[in-house]
């Protein structure tokens, strides 16, 4: 599979027509190398700020007016100072964020400049190539030679004086949102985005934060703080008797008072499970003091941004369209018990959770959560923007009365606040763009409002807000005589990996949309109905979406289908209408005195439907490009090749005998085969039919495998699908076994370590694979960062392989290759999810 989520990787076919040229652009613009006409063209940030006329198709901004020119710019840029990484386990989420905030925010009279925070606080400036980095750890070690470095934090400070205007800080958790960085920075006087000190100091422990609120009037969970290893226990059973709790089974959260709201979160039974899991916390570092809270059943969970709308010192909380956190269960791999909302379900494509904007609550109590989270912004000195977690307990709750006794009230009753996130997360599909987006913001507008509004407070950035007000009163319009190339971005499908796709799509749909030679608009590949073994979907009956901005930001496949067929039912769609106009209202009563607000720039439209023949006539009526980010099945296999090129639409990657033969990794193999003169080997392989291995004795398969492939261990693989699900080390009969029991119950995911070898999540594929092949498994050296001075790897040597992967790109008849990766597993022998497509979080030792 040519995976687009880190980057773009693949060949191409010819262009068709004359439309070759403008493919052959679309085809080679990788992420950090995007060069499309920019010369020549604004940008679609400046654009908005120059005060533009723009519709949006499907999110794909069109300019339909200009100004007079770049005659009128400001004779100086703002400087910003982006800082991400940090001592927490989220330092990978603050990369992510800081790559989101840098793709848009840079240019049209910003310029950012990259700094980081290793985990024991040393800083260094570094390139924007480095942010664009997967996880930390891919370049942590090559620091020292790679990167400026400061002798301390101070020196850092000093350098940010002169070097800067105003500092963006992206660090999630400890010394990002404890008021850490914002205590360096006021002690050299130097403005940042976000909320002061002493107030983030106050609001980031959540048991401080629990009893601040408390006091203000406003519900909170019951809790008790546990503060380093000697627990006592009959403290803590008392609290469980005072909250009617039983002693043995009583359930409980227990959760870092100071680390981010899903790192280390825990379910505990009883009093001796919640003084082991506060214990383990303590233990592996993740924090000293530890919050053991009553767990809240039958109720709802939600989130609400709030942006802080007003000038200077004046602040004006308006809280966007919340959104509902509604978790999924599917069997025996997701103990409903267990369930709350960590890293894996937030971070992390799965169908474990998904998310309503707005909520399915009543529309007062919408109401009153944003009020009562305004309120809480303005009493604890938030500044700028923020994110309020908490719990609607609806009527009906079964929460039981003697805890629903002990939670104090306000004028609701019927809504808990439990988390406050001074540097809420900012990856491409966040909460706080999926809200922004519903009430007219795309990410580089809500990114720039930020800032805007944080250089309000420093009367000598002035000059910045009173130019682009300038700029916005001098703008005149003029016709544009041409239309942009047209581009559709289709992902999704009904592959294991279709949720990868999501992430590729959008992916390449944000970088490309912001060029204003293209319009881009975003499709979604509908999930078939049919999940049997075997099954192979109707191309007559393939759906495709054509989206609207808003509800791209979404993790999986089933969650924009969700939130298509959820826009166009007639009662939610008004019921969204509703709420949109009243936060759009809110947030224009705080604008309407700010003169560098260019307005908003996006639309929220209805979804369309076609079918996928429908859809390829329109793609060809509209002389579009389509850039395939499909993983796996009709996208790879040369389905939707074969059917674009029917209709003489031109696309980007192989075509259609290359994807049919790179697609199924038996034929792939038997390809190369031949190139074994020139010192290109493939490995032995056997395919079995997965039904055929569910009806025979698993010891017999086992020994006719190890016996005709020579080897103890195997690798199996779904044998038509992408590289990231259903890919195991088997060990033994009993392995074989777990896995193929685990494929005949359809279960989402192996827990780690089930399989008699150390191994992480293993996410299995749905619909289960037909085929699955067996391979000797490659024993590969373990790598090491083996010099943090020297910037050096390093392995022992005592097997004969490593693991490496290679992107190449071009046209056919062109390629070049992209620089090798070399592959460093956390743990096990597997790359697992995060490893491939996301960040692994890390626990400092």
């Amino acid at each position: 599979m040519a995976s687009m989520a880190t980057g773009v990787s693949f060949s191409m076919t010819s262009g068709i027509g004359e439309g070759g040229y403008d493919v052959h652009r679309v085809a080679t613009a990788a992420r950090t190398t995007l060069k499309l006409n920019q010369k020549n063209s604004l940008s679609e940030s400046t654009c908005m700020l120059l005060g533009m006329n723009k519709y949006r198709g499907s999110g794909a901004i069109r300019t339909v007016s200009k100004a007079v020119g770049y005659g009128q710019e400001m004779s100086k840029s703002l400087r910003v100072g982006l800082i991400c990484g940090g001592p927490s386990a989220e330092r990978g989420i603050s990369l992510n964020s800081a790559r989101s905030v840098l793709d848009h925010i840079q240019g049209d009279g910003i310029n950012v400049s990259c700094y980081y925070i290793d985990p024991d606080l040393k800083a260094f400036a570094i390139s924007s190539a480095q942010v664009y980095s997967n996880t930390p750890s891919d370049f942590d070690f090559k620091l020292e030679s790679l990167a400026q470095g400061f002798s301390s934090l101070s020196e850092l400070a000093e350098h940010l004086v002169s070097a800067v205007d105003i500092v963006f800080p992206v660090i999630h958790g400890r010394f990002g949102e404890d008021g850490g960085i914002q205590e360096l920075l006021e002690s050299h006087n130097i403005p940042f985005v976000g909320t002061g000190s002493r107030e983030c100091f106050r609001a980031f422990d959540k048991y401080e934060a629990s009893l601040e609120l408390k006091e203000l009037g406003f519900m909170t969970v019951p809790n008790y703080l546990v503060q380093g290893t000697g627990v006592d226990k009959s403290e803590i059973a008392l609290w469980f008797t005072d909250n009617q709790l039983d002693l043995e089974m009583g359930k409980v959260v227990v959760k870092p008072a100071k680390a981010g709201s899903s790192i280390g979160v825990k379910v505990a039974f009883g009093v001796n499970d919640s003084i082991k899991k506060a214990t383990e916390l303590i233990l592996e570092g993740i924090d000293d003091r530890v919050v053991v809270e009553v767990f809240i059943e039958d109720a709802y969970e939600f989130t609400a941004i709030v942006l802080d709308v007003g000038s200077g010192s004046v602040c004006h909380p308006v809280v966007l369209m919340p959104t509902e956190v509604q978790l999924q269960f599917h069997g025996i791999g997701d103990p409903k018990e267990n369930a709350i909302f960590d890293y894996r379900r937030k971070y992390l494509p799965t169908q474990q959770v998904t998310y309503h904007t707005p909520p399915r609550f009543p529309i007062h109590v919408i109401k009153s959560i944003r009020e009562e989270a305004s309120l809480i912004f303005q009493k604890l000195g938030l500044r700028d923007f923020a994110r309020i977690d908490g719990w609607y307990l609806a009527p009906n709750s079964n929460l039981s009365s003697p805890v629903s006794e002990t939670l104090g009230g306000t004028k609701s009753g019927d809504i808990i606040f439990t988390d406050i996130n001074l540097i809420s997360g900012m990856e491409q599909t966040s909460f706080l763009f999926q809200q922004a987006s519903k009430v007219g913001f795309s990410h580089s507008n809500i990114l720039r409002t930020i800032v805007h509004r944080a250089c309000s407070r420093f009367p000598h950035l002035d000059w910045y807000n009173y130019g682009y007000s300038q700029l916005l009163q001098g703008s005149t319009t003029l016709e544009v005589s041409e239309d942009p190339q047209k581009v559709f971005v289709i992902f999704g499908g009904d592959t294991s990996e279709r949720q990868v796709s999501v992430m590729s799509g959008t992916n390449v749909w944000v970088n490309l949309q912001r060029y204003v030679d293209l319009n881009v608009t975003p499709c979604l590949l509908s999930p078939s109905l049919s999940n049997s073994l075997g099954a192979s979907s109707n191309l007559d009956n393939r759906e495709v979406w054509v989206l609207p901005y808003s509800v791209v930001l979404r993790h999986t496949a089933e969650e924009v289908l969700a939130a298509c067929l959820e826009a166009v039912e007639p009662v939610r769609a008004l019921f969204t209408s509703l709420l949109q106009k009243q936060v759009m209202e809110d947030l224009m009563d705080g604008f309407k005195n700010q003169s560098w607000f260019a307005g908003f720039d996006i639309t929220d439209e209805l979804p369309r439907k076609y079918s996928l023949k429908e859809w390829i006539k329109h793609a060809k009526e509209a002389q579009a490009t389509v850039f395939i980010a499909v993983h796996g099945g009709i996208g790879e296999d040369g389905t939707l090749q074969g059917l674009l090129e029917d209709e003489g639409v031109s696309y980007t990657g192989p075509g259609v005998l290359a994807s049919r033969t790179c697609m199924d990794k038996v034929m792939t193999s038997q390809a190369l085969s031949n190139l074994s003169e020139f010192g290109i080997h493939t490995i032995s392989k056997d395919v079995k039919r997965t039904e055929d291995i569910m009806h025979e004795t698993f010891p017999n398969v086992w020994d006719e495998l190890i016996k005709k492939l020579q080897c103890l261990t195997l690798c199996v693989k779904p044998a038509k699908d992408g590289c990231s699900t259903g890919v195991a080390r088997l060990c033994s009969s009993e392995d074989l076994a777990v896995y193929v029991q685990a494929l005949k119950d359809c279960i989402p995911r192996i827990p780690p370590n089930t399989l008699s070898k150390t191994h992480g999540m293993i996410e299995m594929p749905n619909p289960t694979p037909e085929f699955l092949i067996f391979e000797p498994f490659v024993e590969t050296d373990e790598i090491i960062v083996s010099s943090k001075a020297k910037q050096q790897l390093s392995w022992k040597g005592r097997r004969r392989w490593v693991e490496m992967t290679v992107g190449v790109i071009g046209k056919r008849g062109s390629m070049h290759s992209l620089s090798p990766s070399l592959t460093v597993k956390e743990s096990g022998d597997i790359l697992s999810l995060e490893e491939k497509f996301q960040v692994a979080y890390e626990i400092k030792s």
